[in-house]
């Protein structure tokens, strides 16, 4: 026998197994390539995190196994066919179960409902259901995972640890075999820490019978405290793979952002008078948020989707209806919810969505421009006059850079970078004293995004508060001279002067963690 490493016990080496192995998996999108010669292994029993930053690929690579995409040639997803061997994923993703964000559970129905939903009927359909049967089994199948749920209570009033877990029963259910592979893409997004570790508790669970889970989360502290490995995508490409106690933060930041935390040149602190104060506010994913932004100045709001900062901008404005706290600007209160009286003292607001809730694709670049302030326009026996309307479409078309400046177009038939810059002067027009922007240059070019960036300036360097929520840390670094940290509904840091930087951003949403319990979604009722 051959000196060296000691043989594994059988139990061991069952558990390294692999359940599942991505081989030079590529994806491009019509030139762009979205992921990059990506390989991967998950064996049973072992927990893989994928971490990156938001466009680093991980979402392609979820649609990849999901069977939403379809790979580029000579990529290859082989998953275990339940007999030791590695087979083809069929189109049927047979041996592969999703848990998303959302968990895809229906909040009207019980868990018992939901359970049943991912079930054939078989004769169910010909003789009634045993109601006490199905409740008994649905307990049955979430006690595993240690959590004691009222089955059947409506999905609304569980927490949202137990809505994961409830997610996780149903994924499990009716497995043939144990080689099976759960992927969890962002699953605690709104959780507190306990909510978390009863999660995990339950992923460590399946885990420990034989499964193998692929687990995707901003948050450092869950990567380390969950998983055995760490796969690290950037910009498409697999650029450094490491046990899970490894890396410390500040390295797995490094390799996540392509860059060392460096120091950027400080910004001087705006001194003109409070514009925008928010007190206590409160709404879906706000829990008791206060801040204040002055005439001047550019502030944003760094947080990962369900922190709240992608609500915030939307209850200031009245798009949203906050459930308590106050909002005044310029000295004046706002009305919870009423977007026409935040018009009128001076709010504007540039939502994320353009197509749905920022203009009208099916009108004119001059329609949609002149919607927000029609009363300063020249009319003749009380009816606008086009002639004044196209010249200061005209006028708009040249300031913001429209391409091609042809005001009289629909808006549909322009670029989506184009799009914005109109969604954008329609409310420069009013000259706003608080401009609120959601995902300012989301899906627009380079070339747009500097001319947004140069108009969000202008407004500010001419005494707009303007409060921009992005997901972008480089934007964030960019466009603001002071950037507050929302996680759990609350602003819970602030980074400005020379700590503002891209790479302290993306530390600081990695590593988030929750400041207190954020209150339970109460059930409709």
């Amino acid at each position: 026998m051959t000196a060296g490493r000691p043989v594994p016990p059988p139990d061991e080496l069952a558990r390294r197994r692999p359940l599942l192995r991505v081989s030079h998996l590529s994806k491009t999108f019509i030139g762009t390539k979205a992921l990059d010669d990506v390989s991967l292994e998950v064996a049973a029993g072992e927990v893989v995190a994928i971490v990156g930053q938001n466009g680093s690929g991980k979402s392609t690579l979820v649609k990849l196994l999901a069977g939403i995409h379809q790979p580029d040639p000579g990529g290859a997803i082989e998953v275990s066919d339940g007999s030791g061997r590695l087979v083809p994923l069929g189109r049927d993703g047979s041996g592969l179960h999703f848990i998303h964000q959302d968990l895809g559970l229906l909040p009207m129905l019980s868990t018992t409902e939901n359970l049943d939903l991912g079930r054939p009927l078989g004769r169910r359909w010909i003789t009634p259901l045993h109601r006490n049967a199905e409740h008994a089994r649905a307990a049955e199948l979430t006690r595993r995972f240690g959590a004691a749920i009222d089955v059947r209570a409506p999905v609304a009033q569980l927490s949202p640890a137990e809505r994961a877990i409830v997610a996780i029963a149903r994924a499990l259910d009716g497995w043939q075999h144990p080689d099976n592979v759960l992927v969890l893409d962002e699953p605690t997004t709104a959780f507190h820490r306990d909510e978390v570790s009863r999660l995990f508790d339950a992923v460590r669970r399946v885990a420990a019978e034989g499964a193998g889970i692929i687990f995707i989360s901003h948050r450092l502290d869950e990567v380390r405290a969950l998983a055995d490995r760490v796969l690290i995508l950037r910009d498409g490409r697999q650029v450094a793979e490491s046990a899970g106690g490894e890396l410390d933060d500040a390295s797995l930041v490094t390799a996540i952002v392509g860059t060392s935390v460096a120091e950027g040149p400080p910004t001087a602190a705006a001194t003109g008078p409070v514009v925008l104060s928010v007190d206590a506010l409160r709404g879906r994913h706000v829990h008791g948020l206060t801040l204040s932004v002055r005439a001047g100045e550019v502030v944003g709001l760094s947080g990962v989707l369900g922190s709240g900062r992608e609500d915030l901008n939307a209850l200031i404005f009245g798009a949203q209806r906050p459930t308590s706290g106050e909002i005044t600007v310029a000295g004046n209160r706002l009305p919870p919810g009423d977007m026409v009286t935040a018009i009128e003292r001076g709010a504007a607001f540039v939502p994320a969505d353009r197509h749905r809730h920022g203009a009208v694709m099916t009108m004119s670049m001059r329609e949609n421009l002149t919607l927000p302030g029609l009363r300063g326009l020249p009319r003749r026996f009380g009816a606008i006059r086009m002639s004044a309307e196209s010249d200061e479409a005209r006028r708009w078309a040249r300031q913001v850079e429209l391409r091609p400046p042809a005001p009289d177009r629909p808006l549909s038939t322009f670029s989506g970078g184009n799009q914005q810059k109109v969604v954008l002067a329609k409310w420069l027009r009013t000259s706003p004293r608080l401009l609120l922007l959601d995902e300012p240059t989301q899906g627009v070019d380079v070339g747009a995004k500097a001319a947004i960036y140069r108009l969000v300036q202008q407004a500010a360097a001419q005494g707009s508060a303007v409060l921009v929520a992005s997901s972008d840390a480089k934007e964030l670094a960019t466009l603001c001279g002071r950037v507050l940290l929302v996680d759990q509904g609350q602003v819970t840091g602030e980074l400005t002067g020379a700590a503002l930087t891209e790479t302290a951003l993306a530390h600081a949403a990695l590593t988030a963690a929750p400041t207190g319990r954020a209150p339970r979604e109460e059930s409709a009722s």
